[in-house]
């Protein structure tokens, strides 16, 4: 088997709202829109919004992703002038990251992060 890549189902609250807010604040673009389910994508990465009409039942707001990406902290600087609130900026991390969290309006959890340039600490005494 190849695979070709993958989606994030986020349950959501209004999707026109979550869609507002990954095409609006975060910078995605709208893929696609099915009732009461859509796409965005931003690169490669693509998430999919249900709402509560859709037949992927769920509750809303319990998802999370986790986006490898460049330039976290240009990427960072652009979508707070949009609005977004991350829970904190960007930090380098001892499992050799540096990344920051969005949470977007119903609770899912949009992690953001490229390799940092800090050595990863070692596991051990």
């Amino acid at each position: 088997m190849q695979t070709k890549g993958s989606a994030t189902t986020f349950h959501v609250a209004h999707v026109e709202a979550a869609l507002a807010y990954y095409t609006g604040v975060l910078g995605f673009s709208e893929r696609f829109r099915f009732g009461d389910y859509a796409g965005v994508e931003h690169g490669e990465v693509q998430i999919h919004l249900s709402g509560p009409k859709s037949t992927n039942k769920r509750q809303v707001g319990q998802g999370s992703i986790y986006i490898f990406c460049g330039d976290v902290d240009g990427y960072y600087a652009e979508i707070i002038g949009r609005g977004a609130r991350p829970q904190a900026p960007p930090k380098d991390y001892e499992y050799g990251m540096r990344d920051f969290v969005v949470e977007d309006p119903d609770g899912n959890l949009v992690g953001f992060g490229q390799e940092s340039s800090r050595e990863p600490k070692a596991d051990g005494p």
